[in-house]
């Protein structure tokens, strides 16, 4: 709920940040920035700066934590202590825990771990600065760092959260909107399946109200997915560059 009489967004419709109700937070994204794990991919959305790192499918230890029909999908999601205003304790938080789960649930169906029985697939999601929406991000650049590793996927994970925000409907909040806005959807979306894997809400919306914030999430999702496949394509292009050259 908002503590503060401060408008997020002024009579011309424009957000502190300058953005439209519609519009998403600048994004960079790199794929394969990270020599030592099989899988990893870089991205900065707005202010948050987020690295993830894949490494499997691999034998599974201890053995009996092992799945006979299955591989084993294990996430770390973990804020380090400079990645917000107030140092935070390097000690997993009981919201990075859960946040671990939430990621882990909105991945799996989209990898074939029908295919690495008795394996895991470790995921390090590593946020370096924070500013709203981390969970999303973290599950964007988790999705490519999957697809560099070689790992056979349904299809790319995409998500973004819209919400309320001074009585309007916007698209991908920062820290300041998810605070002290009046709701908070987060969305991960396979958009080629029209799948979605993840779905939360924080705060009130009217039944109208949450079917055109979910739109404008899947909206979201969707751009975004486009610039995933953009980065990949990117770094399989430059890797033919070297080998075209040797």
């Amino acid at each position: 709920m908002r503590k503060t009489h401060e408008k997020l967004i002024n009579e011309n419709s424009t957000r502190l940040d300058g953005r439209k109700s519609n519009q998403l937070r600048p994004i960079k994204i790199e794929v394969g920035t990270l020599s030592n794990a099989d899988g990893s991919a870089y991205i900065e959305q707005g202010k948050n700066k987020i690295l993830a790192a894949v490494y499997g499918p691999k034998e599974l230890h201890p053995k009996h934590r092992a799945l006979p029909d299955r591989a084993l999908l294990i996430c770390r999601y973990h804020m380090a202590p400079f990645s917000v205003q107030e140092r935070k304790s390097p000690a997993p938080s009981r919201r990075e825990i859960e946040i671990s789960k939430v990621i882990r649930e909105a991945l799996e169906p989209s990898v074939f771990v029908e295919y690495y029985p008795r394996t895991s697939i470790d995921i390090f999601i590593e946020v370096l600065q924070a500013d709203g929406g981390t969970r999303c991000s973290g599950i964007t650049v988790a999705s490519l760092a999957l697809a560099d590793a070689g790992i056979p996927m349904h299809d790319l994970v995409s998500a973004c959260a819209a919400g309320k925000v001074d009585g309007q409907l916007v698209l991908d909040l920062n820290d300041i909107e998810d605070k002290e806005g009046e709701a908070d959807l987060p969305l991960a979306l396979m958009p080629n399946l029209n799948a979605i894997t993840l779905i939360q809400m924080d705060g009130d919306l009217s039944i109208n109200e949450f079917e055109q914030t979910l739109n404008l999430a899947k909206e979201g999702c969707k751009q975004i997915h486009a610039l995933q496949k953009d980065a990949l394509k990117a770094k399989y292009a430059a890797v033919k560059e070297v080998v075209e050259e040797k």
